[in-house]
């Protein structure tokens, strides 16, 4: 049986990771939700307050991404103009001394990601927006050749997707085996860029666990899909077998469910719908991931699914 707090260890060890985030994070019962959602039991899980400033689920991978660099690094990636990921790089570069370069296209505007470009934009060295998903890769060079003339560039994937992220987000999973006393029916969370699912897919197989993951797809189908999930997920445990990490068989499940609507950053009905709900109970989210995700606990709920843990990624700048 695996030890997650052993395994923990070994990982951090061997992988040397910087120190961003607060960990754990809190593991938070909302048994009034929970009942108004037709559940036995509901928990959030805190991956918004990772951190102060720049919290939000991309400190995990991002402990892993920024670690080791030189003086002289400036962190160059990709993202919407509201990307928590550009937001979380940005911040956390300069808290470690480094610079970053960021270069985003265009998304539908809301209030949360005006706030987000707004804080992305005061933490980066160098913001390059796009007109248009047409023109973004000349705005990529831009960042990348400006990133060239202030120092050395370092690329990180946009959302993070790269397998020492992914051992990130296993460690989250693990950090959860601490925090519950059984598994859980269900863990439901945003899929982006596909780490976070990843990584917590990993460690519900390696845990053992029967839980299904149930990741929300938010963005299009070329970022977000089962098989860059699984090819994360392969290259996170090749990475981490030799300290007990394996993909073993297991009664676990994986499930994307389409919550995107009409595109990226487009808020949907069901998922305001879900906003609202989880706004009457005291939890605040954003409409571009955690409102359409939430939106997937109903559902779950009247298939037969009793007791679900809901990740929470998106901090407020």
């Amino acid at each position: 049986m695996t030890d997650p707090v052993q395994l923990t260890r070994k990982i951090r060890e061997a992988l040397t990771p910087c120190s961003l985030g607060r960990w754990p994070t809190p593991l938070e019962p909302a048994p009034a939700l929970a009942t108004s959602l037709g559940l036995a039991a509901l928990w959030l899980k805190r991956e918004d307050r990772s951190a102060e400033p720049g919290g939000g689920v991309k400190v995990r991978g991002l402990e892993f991404l920024l670690a080791d660099a030189p003086s002289d690094t400036i962190f160059v990636t990709i993202g919407g103009t509201g990307s928590t990921h550009c937001l979380a790089t940005a911040v956390h570069a300069r808290a470690l001394g480094r610079r970053s370069a960021l270069a985003q296209f265009p998304q539908p505007e809301t209030a949360a990601t005006r706030d987000v470009a707004a804080a992305a934009a005061g933490a980066a060295d160098v913001v390059v927006r796009a007109q248009s998903l047409l023109t973004f890769p000349l705005a990529l060079l831009d960042a990348w050749t400006a990133a060239r003339r202030r120092g050395r560039p370092r690329w990180i994937p946009g959302g993070g997707a790269h397998p020492r992220a992914v051992a990130g987000h296993c460690l989250a999973g693990l950090e959860l085996a601490t925090q519950l006393d059984a598994p859980p029916d269900a863990i439901v969370l945003p899929l982006g860029s596909g780490g976070t699912a990843a990584g917590l897919l990993l460690a519900v197989r390696t845990l053992g666990w029967s839980t299904t993951v149930v990741a929300v797809r938010v963005a299009p189908l070329v970022v977000a899909n089962g098989w860059r999930i699984r090819s994360l997920e392969r290259s996170a445990a090749a990475l981490l077998r030799p300290l007990g990490v394996s993909l073993r068989p297991a009664p676990s499940a994986f499930r994307i469910v389409n919550g995107m609507g009409r595109g990226y950053g487009h808020p949907t009905a069901a998922g305001e719908s879900a906003r609202q709900l989880a706004a009457a109970h005291g939890v605040a989210l954003d409409p571009t991931y955690g409102a359409k995700a939430f939106a997937a606990v109903a559902p779950l709920a009247a298939r037969g699914f009793r007791r679900i843990v809901f990740w929470h990624t998106f901090a407020v700048p």
